[in-house]
């Protein structure tokens, strides 16, 4: 096991454990402030009964959303650190860092190979104080899930730029998607501290486990609505999202900071 896998296996321990009453605020109240979590959406932090129930906070306020059938809105609370179009099959982990789309999605997705290329790519960075949940960005069928385990290098800016083919190296967990007839895929990269990723309708995905087995989800009736919630990660990671050729307009967000439910792209 990685190094960067072990640690986070430790932290996940810590972060689960439920410490009486006065401890865990101190904990959570502390972790608020260090962090700058903005929790006017949220529960107060004393609230939690522990530091997962506080990663992985549900929204008490409901967002507004844009319902319109062209409109993909953001998965995530998160900043955009690359956007773009897919040069054949290469993206971008940051300005310079290139990376394969078909070494990322592995060949359990090589039919679709051709599909992307020339297509489009977003990246979802979550950092710790963010809202950790990742919603539906559209209304569309699940055709399959696919679970990669790997290593768990910190996903934050430095990292990106320094460790080649970060998230083709990272544990990742892959979801296939079909909307309005055209595919775009959504890629969950685990990081380190990332204790778990949760996905809402297939419990059976148990990561951060010490395993280097690929596990493939095949599914004929999932549908899920545009800002369901699809699941959580138990700390702060990265969301890829990839669409095939001619499906979206991108909006102009690199560096910027965006919200669950807002407008990320259209088609």
């Amino acid at each position: 096991m990685h190094i960067t896998n072990l640690l986070s296996q430790y932290f996940g321990k810590f972060a689960k454990k439920e410490f009486p009453n006065t401890i865990q605020k101190l904990i959570n109240n502390s972790y608020a402030k260090i962090m700058k979590l903005d929790l006017t959406e949220f529960k107060s932090a004393k609230h939690y009964k522990s530091l997962n129930e506080l990663f992985t906070r549900e929204l008490i306020i409901k967002r507004e959303i844009d319902n319109s059938e062209n409109i993909f809105i953001s998965p995530t609370d998160s900043l955009i650190t690359e956007c773009g179009k897919l040069e054949k099959d290469i993206a971008l982990q940051i300005k310079g860092m290139q990376y394969s789309v078909e070494e990322l999605l592995t060949y359990y997705c090589s039919s679709n190979f051709d599909r992307l290329k020339d297509g489009n790519f977003m990246n979802f960075y979550l950092s710790p104080k963010d809202y950790h949940r990742y919603h539906a960005p559209i209304d569309f069928k699940l055709k399959k899930l696919i679970h990669v385990p790997g290593k768990l290098y910190p996903v934050n800016l430095k990292y990106l730029n320094k460790e080649f083919e970060l998230f083709v190296q990272n544990e990742r967990v892959i979801l296939e998607c079909e909307s309005n007839g055209k595919l775009f895929y959504m890629v969950f990269v685990g990081a380190l501290n990332v204790g778990q990723m949760v996905f809402e309708f297939e419990k059976s995905v148990e990561t951060n486990k010490d395993t280097s087995e690929i596990k493939v989800y095949n599914y004929d009736n999932i549908e899920i609505s545009k800002a369901d919630c699809l699941g959580y990660f138990k700390m702060g990671s990265t969301v890829v999202m990839l669409w095939e050729k001619d499906f979206v307009k991108l909006e102009e967000l690199l560096n910027k900071d965006v919200k669950f439910g807002q407008k990320i792209a259209k088609f």
